[in-house]
């Protein structure tokens, strides 16, 4: 036994030695470029996906464990242009190897995922990416996507009612139920899930916001006509803690506190991590006029949630996120005082729980991966919708949504012309219920819609061809629908990329987010039901574009023109129909002939390494009715669609003079629009072409190292300095709450304080 014993230990020992004589260590640092400054947490790929690590909060890496091998090492961090190295090892050693990053101001080589449904550098989608940051959330002082979106060519929020402040996104002319919103890539964004959505989102669970204009996103989904917004929670890169607050007073009285506390925890071997957010905000109601009656709607919200993630083995890995929304807003007169004893009140208060678990796995030879993934969002929400101290205006509201589904993208690796397939299938389900006895209203909705893609795209550096389609079967269209779609690339040069899309899509004749909503009008309340006889609603969008990217030196040059254009069929319109035996006014949703929206978008970009940023987009565009539409008998027919100005833009400079200061000058321009105006305060229904508006601010932020690793951030802003709101606001009862235009607040001032630990 001691002789088998002494022989076992022998041959583990000579293993052991083996083993280290095999394996093969390598180590370096990421250092920037520019500054010279090491770069922590920066993440290393040996052959995609083979082996990886990240920097530590010094800028040192090392691999272990590195087979003999030509291997393909890359670092990326956001922010910053990828650097590759190519390294042979043939024997058991430790190699040194250091990688220099060079700021990405235009993020061309950042990878996304809303283009194509797979990871793909910007520069080479099919169609164009924007992408939204938590920088850019920083320097225009945005806590929420609302806020946020208006820096971005083709995008509008609009907010449409004065007393409870719903917020609606447009994008190339088409209203807030013609795009498809997503978290994660997952839709479980609901009808009443978007009608305050955009503004329920805290920016401190937001990595980034990827926007995709146009059709060319059909895979996504059916609403994704206007475009697609997928909102990408963070996810844990390294162990830190931030602490930030942001107070304002709007108009220069009503507080509007921001608070938000965010961990990021990571495991030694990086293969566990976390990222838990959490915010408290506390909004006044605010009062433009004097009237005594809001314009800007009180709100009290708490959000925490979080992400993360498990590395099973080297190829797979499980997600998870989860989120809990309490808000609570309300508007109207009276605000201290039960909804019920105010002469006009919007009250809301919402309790929102949602998350998701996704599964990816990769094949050893990355030509295979694939995922599967259930997400669901469940909203219970409390209303009060009434005017004349109406006891019985209280209404509930019950949401779930559940989206689940898999996907599979296989890589053949053609040297001549690669293509990526990808297949899968999702299901969407929703029920709603939604009463309010005092209106006779019950609404009980369950939607279904099945879904299988697929697209085969060829592609290289040059050129790019992707076909796709999609088939879907909504439990409220008696046929399956099919949405096919193509998009071009061609990059004659690397400076220069042409892109050519088309999609069709279709909105089925379901209960929408503006249903949901009870606006106040002429001391009544108005409400929306769907025609009989409402059909679906189908488009065919077509996109052309030309982009052009130049590096000079430390100069980044980016030049965007994008021609669009959707062609609506049995367009869904909203008509009066009288009023109920309550006086109420009564809205329906109708099919007209068809509708028209054409026009260009252009963005300009140039930057000077990290101090200077500039960047600015103009849109101009025609939405038109193809026959004329009447929405009123006070008013005469019109082909113009309403709430869409001809032209609107922004500009974002950014400049840094010293390393620790950052200065920030934002501006938004929208264009004169044709706006329904109801009667209550005014005699009767007409229209008004609204005036130019200016939205111009500021913002500076001061950095203090208080440590090597930790950092204080103090920061200030105006907003609308020169004051530019809407001064025709109706007055008292008999308002219309839906008669709001222009900057969603007067001028106010900000001041924050941010730590990083």
């Amino acid at each position: 036994m001691k002789k088998i014993f002494a022989v076992l230990l022998l041959c583990v020992a000579v293993s052991s030695l083996y083993a280290q004589k095999n394996d093969a260590s390598v180590t370096g640092h990421i250092i920037d470029k520019k500054t010279g400054e090491h770069i922590p947490f920066a993440t290393i790929v040996v052959n995609d996906g083979q082996l990886y690590t990240t920097s530590d909060e010094t800028g040192h890496f090392m691999l272990t464990n590195v087979p003999n091998g030509i291997h393909v090492f890359k670092a990326t961090l956001v922010g910053y242009q990828e650097h590759k190295q190519t390294i042979t090892i043939h024997k058991p050693d430790t190699y040194v190897v250091h990688f220099y990053l060079s700021p990405d101001e235009q993020m061309l080589e950042e990878v996304v995922v809303t283009g194509n449904r797979y990871v793909t550098k910007k520069r080479e989608t099919g169609n164009i990416v924007n992408l939204v940051t938590p920088k850019k959330f920083e320097t225009t002082a945005s806590v929420t996507p609302a806020e946020i979106l208006n820096f971005q060519p083709g995008l509008r929020v609009e907010y449409d009612c004065g007393n409870c402040g719903v917020p609606q996104l447009r994008i190339n002319g088409l209203s807030g139920q013609y795009s498809q919103v997503l978290l994660d890539s997952r839709a479980i964004f609901s009808s009443l899930g978007m009608v305050y959505g955009l503004e329920q989102l805290p920016a401190s669970m937001i990595e980034r916001v990827e926007v995709v204009r146009g059709g060319g996103s059909a895979l996504f989904g059916s609403n994704a006509i206007g475009g697609t917004v997928n909102i990408i929670t963070k996810e844990p890169t390294s162990s830190l803690l931030q602490l930030s607050n942001q107070t304002g007073l709007i108009g220069g009285e009503s507080l509007d506190a921001n608070t938000s506390l965010n961990g990021s925890f990571i495991s030694g071997d990086g293969r566990t991590g976390a990222y838990l957010f959490s915010m408290i905000r506390s909004r006044d109601g605010y009062d433009y006029n004097n009237d005594g009656y809001t314009d800007i709607p009180k709100l009290r919200s708490e959000t925490v949630g979080v992400r993360a993630f498990q590395k099973i083995g080297e190829r797979q890995k499980l997600t998870l996120e989860y989120h809990h929304i309490h808000e609570f807003r309300r508007g109207g007169d009276s605000l201290d005082i039960p909804a019920h004893e105010s002469n006009l009140a919007e009250q809301l208060e919402h309790q929102i729980n949602g998350g998701g678990l996704t599964y990816d796995a990769y094949s050893a030879d990355n030509k295979n991966s694939g995922s599967v993934y259930v997400s669901m969002q469940h909203i219970g929400r409390n209303s009060y919708f009434g005017t004349g101290k109406n006891p019985d205006a209280y209404g509930r509201t019950k949401d779930y949504t559940l989206n689940a589904g898999a996907q599979w993208i296989h890589d053949f690796q053609n040297e001549t012309l690669p293509a990526i397939f990808t297949a899968g299938f999702d299901y969407t389900y929703d029920q709603l219920e939604d009463v309010m006895i005092g209106y006779n209203r019950e609404i009980a909705q369950q939607t279904h819609v099945g879904g299988v893609y697929a697209q085969n795209e060829w592609k290289n550096v040059r050129y790019g061809i992707l076909l796709g389609l999609r088939a879907d079967k909504h439990s409220m269209i008696k046929s399956p629908i099919i949405s096919p779609r193509v998009t071009l690339r061609y990059a004659p040069t690397k400076d220069i990329t042409l892109r050519a899309s088309y999609a069709r899509g279709y909105r089925a004749p379901q209960i929408y987010d503006e249903d949901l909503h009870v606006g106040a009008v002429g001391g009544e309340v108005s409400l929306i039901h769907m025609s009989p006889d409402l059909v679906p609603e189908y488009s065919n969008s077509a996109n052309l574009s030309f982009d052009y990217w130049k590096q000079i030196g430390q100069w980044q040059i980016n030049l965007l023109l994008e021609g669009f254009y959707t062609d609506l069929e049995n367009v869904f319109a909203l008509v009066e129909t009288g009023h109920d035996s309550q006086g109420n006014l009564l809205l329906e949703r109708v099919n007209e002939d068809g509708a028209r929206v054409g026009g260009f978008n252009a963005e300009a970009r140039i930057a000077y390494g990290t101090a200077l940023n500039i960047q600015g987009g103009y849109t101009f565009q025609k939405s038109k009715y193809k026959t004329p539409f009447k929405w009123s008998e006070d008013v005469e027919a019109q082909t113009t669609m309403y709430n869409s100005p001809d032209h609107y833009g922004y500009v974002n400079l950014d400049y840094t003079p010293v390393e620790l200061l950052t200065l920030s000058l934002n501006s938004i321009f929208t264009g004169p629009m044709l706006f329904q105006h109801y009667a209550g305060w005014v005699e009767k229904d007409c229209e008004k072409v609204t005036p130019t508006f200016t939205d111009l601010s500021f913002r500076a932020a001061y950095k203090v190292n208080i440590t090597r690793k930790n950092q204080m951030e103090i920061f200030g802003s105006v907003k609308n300095i020169l004051n530019q709101y809407q001064d025709d606001l109706d007055v008292g009862m008999d308002k219309d709450s839906k008669y709001v235009y222009g900057p969603a607040t007067p001028r106010s001032y900000y001041f924050g304080i941010k730590f990083v630990f």
